[in-house]
């Protein structure tokens, strides 16, 4: 296995890191307080072209492979602190552009893509359900002019914002079956309504509402590959997030290790610096074993998915460590500054809320996916 970078994948990944610690800085922090998205720094990055990352170049996009996209995403992580950003960024690769490149026909990726690849268009998908988590209760029946969608989704990122929502249904037969299947809702569709929106504990800056679709009729045109592919679909999107999504929080690491190693240096107690204690030091050594761990697994995942592998095993096993990886290395950022570290200004107590949700979404660690 090599993971070794090309000239063009350092430079770029590089570049991706001074665009975000230049252009994507605001007041994080009131944002936060407010729940608020960051839209000129959404369509910044429509502009220098994140979003464009996994759409083939037909389509507007840059037809990127996955270490690439990783290589990438981890600069952002490392130079942007707005982690609700980079979060739904990656919802809307993830969840809308990968399924319509993946499964969509030729009318859908000329119609949809290219408005995602330039950031013109937020897309999403609506998968999750209140109550079994394997049983859809959404369910789609076919009507003279399409099929009529009728349930209630819930965790939706950016309900209220995406112009388009990758919905998963169980399509009723005339048999009385049911097949999950994917259906493209733009919109202002009838029937599909934001109910309510939702608190979280972290990623504050990336919205989440429920959402109901009540007699919500889309044309036959806007299913999403064949009838009953909504599981496959799901599998490709969430397998794309766990190896891509990830690498953001790779980032977010990184910079944790190099702030911390500098303020151990700079900060002294009882006339040294803080690094010389034996306890601070070896937190900054665990950090960096953390990180560079977490980089080999997450590696290992985007190389053989860059080679048409199945990473499925990889890329689990790159959630389940970083996940986890990244909440401790928070933790001792707090604890290697002090006072500071809990103060609400450095920012520290945000990234470990923010980091939290790496072990929840794309399913809980403790249940197998």
């Amino acid at each position: 296995m090599d993971f070794s970078w090309s000239d063009e994948q350092t430079a770029f990944r590089k570049e991706v890191a001074r665009f975000a610690r230049e252009e994507l800085q605001d007041d994080v922090i009131e944002r936060d307080r407010q729940q608020e998205f960051f839209w000129d720094g959404w369509r910044k990055c429509g502009r220098f072209g994140i979003q464009s990352l996994p759409v083939p170049a037909e389509f507007g996009g840059s037809g990127s492979d996955a270490l690439t996209t990783v290589g990438a995403l981890e600069g952002l992580g490392y130079g942007c602190r707005d982690n609700g950003l980079l979060f739904s960024l990656n919802t809307h690769m993830w969840g809308a552009e990968i399924p319509v490149a993946s499964f969509g026909s030729e009318a859908q990726k000329q119609r949809y893509l290219p408005k995602l690849a330039s950031g013109e268009w937020l897309g999403v998908m609506a998968a999750a359900e209140a109550g079994n988590a394997n049983v859809l209760q959404t369910r789609a029946r076919r009507s003279s002019n399409g099929y009529v969608l009728t349930g209630a989704k819930t965790f939706v990122t950016q309900a209220a914002d995406a112009e388009l929502i990758v919905v998963l249904a169980d399509l009723e037969s005339a048999s009385g079956t049911s097949a999950t299947s994917a259906f493209l809702v733009e919109k202002g569709t009838a029937g599909l309504t934001v109910t309510r929106r939702l608190r979280k504990m972290g990623l504050r800056t990336s919205p989440m509402a429920e959402l109901s679709l009540t007699d919500c009729e889309v044309p036959f045109e806007n299913l999403l590959g064949n009838e009953g592919q909504g599981g496959e679909i799901l599998k490709t999107s969430m397998e794309w997030e766990s190896i891509c999504g990830l690498a953001s929080y790779i980032g977010i690491m990184q910079r944790l290790g190099e702030t911390s190693l500098e303020y151990s240096r700079e900060r002294k107690q009882f006339g040294q610096p803080i690094g010389k204690f034996a306890a601070i030091a070896r937190k900054i050594t665990d950090m960096e074993v953390r990180l560079e761990s977490s980089r080999l697994l997450l590696y290992k995942a985007a190389w053989l998915k860059t080679r048409g592998q199945d990473s499925s095993r990889e890329a689990a096993m790159a959630k389940t460590y970083l996940g986890d990886s990244c909440v401790q290395s928070c933790l001792d950022a707090i604890q290697i500054h002090g006072g500071y570290g809990y103060m609400t200004e450095f920012q520290f107590e945000r990234d470990l809320r923010d980091a939290i949700s790496a072990r929840i979404y794309l399913g809980c660690l403790e249940v197998p996916a």
